[in-house]
């Protein structure tokens, strides 16, 4: 499969050979081990070393050896997301816009052809390493495998093993039971005999664990990539009770308090800057104080659940990080913001579908909150407390929904281990840089085929200078027709209404410098730089889009009212 963009690579062919000898990364000595840890739906906030009281040691610990960034963006949701961080483009240059199972329902002629494929074209990070030697493993999540690709039986090019990796382990689709998952292995379904006391994110630390103890018993000088894509902390919501039971009573002051609570500590903590302003609460999100006796008994155990979930995934974390030396660049940051799309009732008893039970129902079925009987995912405020301090959550195209927490690991090279990086950085960003440290990069020629071109910008330097200048200062959102485009410090937003002209959108404008939180809208008081960024989204939708923009179906547009009231 060509991408259409490839006109101009070809041209530049001939010069680009001599350019590449010019340019090409010195390899170090010893190249490093890479390891990128992927947690899911898990919002800015949600970790103790970004301001959470959820106990996660082992994230901050590892914190505490590297770097934090707080401009870090995603793409608002997990596919998006996952293909910008492996190929260095933005989705809609690789035909992943969006998550692959909303082809699976959308009306016909609502995605291009060509969609939830990506391109062959487009060279990722881990078949860059291999050409530099490394042995690649994929470990968990993967979810960017199109719908006529995940029966038994059908074609697997889209799987991990013909995307560079020598070994998958983990799940194929957007999210699995933590207890009954549907396993793969390689290029197939898997069905093996689960001990009583089975939890995912164990089970695939432990693979992680037996595939670095087994190649260095065979080819220790050989450097790897492993990928762990944790199901944590997507719904549904599982862990064993004695994690969830550690949280009793810290919930019982509401998402309201704990959102303040956190707030504070981000400022103390040094991770926002001390003027951040805290937004009200967003539009629809019940107060906690309006909540009935039995509600706030219910919805406080949904989090004391998540928060178990949170540290039993930080526990297996740990182990793996205790196998791993100083030279071993680790990478760990969350997909997207957190989630809410189970409105303001949560879901108790089954994921994406509206909670029909009763708070006196779900009351009586209070403990099964986290075990294999239930599969549920915490009410949409919880998420507004998960990205504190912005605003809205996953999927949506305010802060909220795109900034996540981001560290980075690497003893041997960073020195200044616990310090606060300020630079912005996207996700596309994430594989120039680690092919940078490894002395390699994407090619711009595979098998005489021209590449797409890559979008991401190393941002090495910052790991040893703290005032190096940001790889990037502009980058455009798109999601389900939500608009953004951020600019140095400014950024604008777009919310689309379904059935309405694109052009009729209202757009906000923020001054990111100085409103960290996107809490003061300035539109109406710059209009020359509101319509100046306007512009400037053309332009990069031009350059990375993927053709006119397609309004949204009706089936997204009713899932978005049905979970955003």
């Amino acid at each position: 499969m060509i991408h259409r963009r490839v006109l101009l690579t070809t041209l530049l062919a001939s010069t680009a050979f001599a350019r590449v000898a010019a340019a090409a990364p010195r390899r170090p000595a010893r190249p490093p081990n890479i390891v990128t840890i992927v947690l899911d739906d898990v919002g800015f906030s949600d970790l103790g070393c970004f301001g959470a009281e959820i106990r996660t040691p082992n994230m901050d610990r590892l914190a505490s050896r590297g770097l934090r960034y707080n401009r870090f963006d995603t793409k608002a949701v997990c596919s998006t997301t996952r293909a910008a961080m492996f190929t260095g483009r933005n989705g809609h240059t690789v035909n992943m816009a969006d998550v692959p199972d909303v082809g699976m329902v959308a009306p016909p002629g609502s995605f291009p052809k060509t969609a939830f494929h990506i391109p062959e074209n487009a060279q990722n990070m881990a078949q860059a390493l291999k050409g530099a030697g490394y042995a690649n493993w994929i470990v968990g999540k993967w979810h960017l495998i199109p719908k006529e690709q995940l029966g038994e039986g059908t074609a697997r090019g889209d799987w991990p093993l013909q995307r560079g990796f020598d070994y998958f382990y983990g799940f194929a689709r957007g999210w699995t039971d933590q207890y009954k998952p549907d396993l793969v292995e390689n290029n197939g379904y898997i069905h093996p005999k689960l001990p009583a006391d089975y939890h995912l994110s164990s089970d695939l630390v432990d693979k992680s664990i037996a595939l670095i103890g087994e190649h260095r018993g065979k080819a220790p000088d050989q450097p790897f990539f492993l990928h762990l894509g944790l199901g944590v902390a997507h719904a549904p919501l599982q862990v064993p009770a004695r994690y969830s039971d550690g949280y009793k009573g810290v919930y019982d002051k509401g998402w309201d308090e704990i959102r303040r609570a956190r707030f504070e500590r981000l400022k103390q903590l040094g991770v926002i800057p001390p003027d951040t302003a805290l937004p009200p609460a967003n539009d629809g999100d019940r107060p906690w104080s309006e909540l009935s006796a039995d509600e706030k008994v219910i919805f406080a155990r949904y989090m004391e659940v998540y928060a178990g979930f949170m540290e039993h995934a930080d526990e297996q974390i740990g182990r793996l990080l205790a196998t791993l030396d100083d030279n071993t660049i680790v990478v760990l940051f969350s997909d997207n913001g957190a989630a809410s799309e189970a409105g303001q009732a949560g879901e108790f008893n089954g994921l994406y579908r509206p909670n029909t039970l009763a708070p006196a129902e779900q009351l009586a079925r209070l403990a099964q909150l986290g075990t294999a009987e239930t599969q549920a995912a915490y009410p949409r405020p919880w998420a507004m407390a998960g990205v504190t301090p912005f605003r809205r959550y996953k999927l949506w195209p305010y802060q909220g929904g795109v900034r996540t927490p981001l560290i980075i690991s690497w003893p041997a090279k960073i020195k200044d281990g616990g310090a606060v990086r300020r630079q912005f950085v996207d996700v596309i960003d994430i594989a120039p840089t680690l092919l940078e440290a490894a002395g390699t990069k994407f090619a711009e020629v595979v098998d005489g085929q021209p590449q797409l071109p890559v979008a991401g910008r190393s941002f090495g330097a910052t790991f040893t200078n703290p005032k190096a200048p940001a790889a990037r200062t502009t980058q455009f959102f798109e999601l389900r027709g939500n608009r953004a485009i951020t600019d140095g410090g400014w950024r604008a937003v777009a919310m689309h209404k379904c059935g309405s002209p694109f052009d009729e959108d209202r757009w906000e404008l923020f001054n990111i410098d100085v409103d960290y939180s996107e809490s003061v809208d300035l539109a109406q008081r710059h209009p020359e730089v509101l319509a100046r960024m306007q512009r400037l989204w053309a332009q990069e939708w031009e350059r990375y889009g993927s053709g006119p923009m397609l309004e949204p179906s009706d089936l997204l547009c009713r899932f978005a009212r049905q979970f955003n009231e």
